[in-house]
C-alpha cells in the first residue's frame, strides 16, 4: 500500500509541476508583447529600410494639401477641427493610443471692429497717411473669410504719437550705435526698425531698453527678395503688401505667460495680465515695405552707415522726425489688440514599445499656422503625418518597436511654443526620468537648396549614418545618397570630412525638452543656400502668401524634398526606438566641447590685458573638457565589449547615454533666465534664434563691451566659467563605471 501510494503521490505531482510549466508558458506566450525576444529585433535594418521606402511623395502632397485649404490660428474653430481629424486618422492608420490634450494659455488677437494701423497725422491731428488694414489676398483665396490680418501678438494696446527714428534690425549694437555714435537719443519716441538679423521679441525688448514709445517692424526687399525671383503669386518673393506676422513676447523658455513653470489647466494659478512674463509693455506692429516707404522717404536726419540701408528707394535717414515741409508731422500708432485666455488642444499618439515601453522617443511638430501654413508649419506637419502614416503600415506587418514613440501635434507655437510648453511642464518628471529623444518637426523645407540639421552632438554620427540610406531627391543625383548631396553643396571650401551640422537655438518646440529637460534633441529640414542666398529665413515667412501652391509651384514640385526630409526625421525617430543599443556618441560630445571651449577662449581673448588684470582663465574649463573626453573614450571601448545578451549590462549602458544629455542641466538655470537650464546649449539672450555655446559665458563676455563696471563683468565671466567647468566635470563622471 505504501508503494502505491508513494507512487500516485509520485504521478500528482507530476502532473501539478507539468500543468503549472504548461500554465506558465500559455501565460507568458499571450502576456509577451509582440517581437518582444531580441532575436526577433535583428530584422531592423529590413523593417527601416520597409518604413522609409513606404514614405510616399503623393501622399504628402494630400496631407499638405488637406491641411492648408482654410486659416487655422491657435485657438480657432479650424484648428481645433483640423486636430480632430488628425486624431482620427491617427487611429486610422492604427496607432495604439492617441489622445488630445488641452490647456488654457493667454493668446492675442487683433479687435475686430478696431483695426490696428499706423497713421501719419499732421500739426492739427489729421491723418495723412494709413497703413493698409490687411495684405492683397493670392488668387484662388479671395472667399476665405477668418484671415488674421498682420499684427503683433501680445503687443500692447495704445496710440502713441511722436518723432520717428530708424533703428536698422533693432539689435542691442544698433540701438548703442544710434546713441552713442550718432548721438540719438530714442526715449519718448516711435522707432521704426527692419526684420531680420534676430527675433522680433528681441527687438521689441531693446526698444523698451532705449526707452522707446512703440516699434514699427517691416520687412525690407535687402532681407526678404531673392535676386532674379519674382514677387507672389508670380515667384517666391514677398509682395510689398505682404507683412510677417509673430509673437513679440521675451518668455525665455517660460511657457504660458500666466502661469510659467507650471501646465496650464484648470486649477493652476495665474498670474494678472500686469505680470505676466515677457509681455511688452509698448505698442508693436508690422507693415510691408510699400507701406515703409511712405514712413521712411520723408524721414530726416543723418544718412546712416551702409549696413544700414536696405534695398528700398529712401535714404533710411535715422530722423528724429521728418524734413523740410513734413517737420510738423508725426508718427501715430493705434494698437487695439486684445489678451485672452483661452483653450488649445495638443494631439498625443504613441505606439507602445515591446521590450522598453518605459522609454520614449518623441517625433513633435506643431500645427498652429498664422495663415494657410504652407511651409510654416505644414510641411512639418504633412511630414509627421506620413510618418506616422508609415509606421502603422509596418505595425499591421507584425513590427513593433523596442521603445515606446510618441507623435505629438503641438498647438500655439506661433504664440511662444506654448502647447509643447505646457505638455513638456505636465510631464515633467516622467520626460525626464523616460525621454530618449525629441526630434522636432516644423517646416520641413524653408529653402531648395540642401539639408540642414541642428541637433545635439551626441546624435551626429546617427544623422551622417542615416543620410547615407536616403538618396538625394535633386534632379539628376539618381544613385548619390542625400549625405553625398548634402556635403557636396555644404562644402563651400573643399576641406570638410563632413556636412555641417549646427547647434540648436530656440525659436521651435524642441525649447522645453532639450534647453530646460535636457532631452538630446534634433531638428533636420531642407534649406537655402547660405552662402549666395542672403536673405532673412524665406521670403513669404508668416505672410498670407505661404500657400499650398508656393510649395507645389517653387519649393518642392516633385515633393522628393520634403520625402526625403521625412525619410531623416522618420528614420532618427525608428532608429532611437528600434536600436539596441541607443546611437548616441560620447566621443563626438567631446569633440564638440573641445571646439566650443577653445572657441569662447578665443573669444574672451579679444582682451588679453583685461584677462590678464582681472586674473581670467579658461584653464578649469579645459581642464574639465580633457576628463569629459578620457571619460567618453572609455566609455566607447566599453561599448565594444559589452554583453549584448545580457539585457541588464545593455540597460546600464543606455541609461548613461541617456541621462548624459540632463547631466548638462544647471538647476539654478542661466542667470536672469530660469528656465534655460542647458549650460552647453541655449539662445544668445540678445538673440532668440542664435544658438550660442557655453551660453553663460557667452552672455558674460557680450555684456563686458557695455558695461559701466568692467570688474564686476569679468567677475561675472570668471563665475559662468567656474559653473560650465565643474557642469562638464560631472557630466565626465556620469560616464564612469557603474560602483
Amino acid at each position: 500500500m505504501r508503494t502505491e501510494s508513494t507512487l500516485i503521490r509520485w504521478i500528482w505531482w507530476i502532473v501539478v509541476v507539468t500543468a503549472l510549466f504548461f500554465s506558465g508558458f500559455i501565460i507568458g506566450w499571450f502576456a509577451k508583447p509582440k517581437n518582444a525576444n531580441i532575436e526577433d529585433h535583428k530584422d531592423s535594418k529590413q523593417f527601416l529600410k520597409e518604413f522609409l521606402d513606404e514614405i510616399q511623395t503623393d501622399q504628402i502632397r494630400q496631407h499638405l494639401r488637406k491641411f492648408t485649404r482654410l486659416p487655422h490660428l491657435a485657438g480657432t474653430e479650424q484648428n481645433l477641427k483640423y486636430a480632430e481629424q488628425i486624431k482620427r486618422e491617427w487611429q486610422e492608420f492604427g496607432l495604439d493610443s492617441v489622445e488630445m490634450v488641452p490647456y488654457d494659455v493667454l493668446l492675442s488677437y487683433p479687435n475686430k471692429s478696431q483695426p490696428n494701423y499706423i497713421s501719419i497725422v499732421d500739426h492739427l491731428g489729421t491723418e495723412v497717411f494709413n497703413s493698409s488694414l490687411a495684405e492683397p489676398v493670392p488668387q484662388g483665396y479671395e472667399d476665405i473669410s477668418d484671415i488674421v490680418p498682420p499684427y503683433s501678438a501680445f503687443s500692447a494696446k495704445g496710440q502713441p504719437e511722436g518723432d520717428l527714428v530708424y533703428v536698422n534690425y533693432g539689435r542691442t549694437e544698433d540701438f548703442f550705435q544710434l546713441e552713442r555714435t550718432m548721438g540719438i537719443n530714442v526715449t519718448g519716441k516711435i522707432v521704426i526698425v527692419r526684420y531680420g538679423k534676430i527675433f522680433r521679441g528681441n527687438k521689441v525688448k531693446n526698444a523698451m531698453l532705449a526707452g522707446a514709445k512703440g516699434i514699427i517692424m517691416f520687412s525690407d526687399p535687402a532681407d526678404y527678395w531673392a535676386a532674379g525671383v519674382q514677387p507672389y503669386p508670380k515667384g517666391w518673393n514677398l509682395p510689398g503688401g505682404g507683412a510677417q506676422r509673430g509673437n513679440v513676447l521675451n518668455l525665455n523658455g517660460a511657457g504660458d505667460p500666466l502661469t510659467p513653470g507650471y501646465p496650464a489647466k484648470e486649477y493652476t494659478y495665474r498670474f494678472s495680465l500686469e505680470d505676466g512674463v515677457g509681455l511688452p509693455k509698448i505698442p508693436v506692429h508690422p507693415i510691408g515695405f510699400h507701406d515703409a516707404v511712405h514712413l521712411l522717404k520723408n524721414m530726416g536726419g543723418d544718412i546712416p552707415p551702409n549696413n544700414w540701408k536696405g534695398g528700398l528707394n529712401v535714404s533710411y535717414r535715422t530722423g528724429p522726425g521728418f524734413m523740410d515741409d513734413f517737420k510738423s508731422q508725426k508718427v501715430r500708432m493705434n494698437i487695439h489688440t486684445n489678451n485672452q485666455v483661452t483653450r488649445i488642444y495638443n494631439v498625443i499618439g504613441k505606439i507602445r514599445g515591446a521590450l522598453e515601453p518605459d522609454r520614449y522617443v518623441i517625433l513633435g511638430g506643431h500645427r498652429d499656422a498664422w495663415v494657410f501654413g504652407g511651409i510654416d508649419p505644414m510641411s512639418g506637419a504633412a511630414v509627421v503625418h506620413e510618418t506616422v502614416r508609415s509606421a502603422g503600415r509596418l505595425l499591421s506587418k507584425g513590427w513593433r518597436p523596442r521603445r515606446t514613440i510618441i507623435f505629438a501635434s503641438w498647438d500655439a507655437e506661433e504664440f511662444g511654443l506654448l502647447g509643447s510648453t505646457e505638455w513638456a511642464e505636465d510631464n515633467a518628471k516622467l520626460l525626464q526620468e523616460r525621454a530618449v529623444a525629441y526630434i522636432n518637426a516644423d517646416s520641413a523645407i524653408e529653402g531648395m537648396y540642401t539639408l540642414r540639421v541642428d541637433c545635439t552632438p551626441s546624435l551626429h554620427t546617427l544623422v551622417y549614418n542615416l543620410t547615407k540610406q536616403v538618396a538625394s531627391p535633386e534632379e539628376g543625383e539618381e544613385g548619390v545618397s542625400l549625405y553625398e548631396s548634402w556635403h557636396k553643396r555644404d562644402n563651400w571650401t573643399n576641406d570638410r570630412d563632413a556636412p555641417r551640422i549646427s547647434k540648436l537655438g530656440s525659436g521651435s518646440d524642441f525649447e522645453a525638452y532639450f534647453i530646460r529637460l535636457g532631452i538630446a534633441a534634433g531638428r533636420a529640414r531642407y534649406t537655402k543656400n547660405k552662402k549666395t542666398e542672403r536673405y532673412s529665413s524665406y521670403p513669404v515667412y508668416h505672410s498670407v502668401y505661404e500657400t499650398f501652391e508656393i510649395v507645389e509651384k517653387f519649393y518642392d514640385p516633385s515633393f522628393k524634398r520634403l520625402r526625403a526630409v521625412a525619410q531623416v526625421r522618420g528614420g532618427l525617430v525608428f532608429l532611437l526606438a528600434e536600436s539596441q543599443l541607443l546611437p548616441l556618441d560620447t566621443n563626438e560630445y567631446a569633440d564638440s566641447l573641445w571646439k566650443y571651449s577653445q572657441s569662447i577662449a578665443q573669444l574672451a581673448q579679444r582682451n588679453p590685458g583685461e584677462m590678464e588684470l582681472y586674473g581670467v582663465s579658461f584653464e578649469s574649463l579645459f581642464s574639465a573638457v580633457r576628463n569629459f573626453t578620457f571619460a567618453a573614450r572609455q566609455f566607447h571601448e566599453r561599448l565594444q565589449t559589452l554583453n549584448r545578451a545580457d539585457p541588464l549590462q545593455v540597460r546600464v549602458m543606455n541609461d548613461q547615454l541617456m541621462y548624459l544629455e540632463r547631466a548638462f542641466i544647471d538647476p539654478l538655470g542661466l542667470p536672469g533666465r530660469p528656465f534655460y537650464r542647458h549650460v552647453i546649449f541655449a539662445p544668445s539672450s540678445h538673440n532668440k534664434y542664435a544658438g550660442e555655446s557655453f551660453p553663460g559665458i557667452y552672455d558674460a563676455l557680450f555684456d563686458i563691451a557695455n558695461s559701466a563696471n568692467p570688474k564686476e563683468a569679468w567677475e561675472e565671466v570668471k563665475r559662468q566659467i567656474s559653473v560650465a567647468a565643474f557642469t562638464v566635470h560631472a557630466a565626465a563622471m556620469t560616464l564612469t563605471p557603474p560602483a
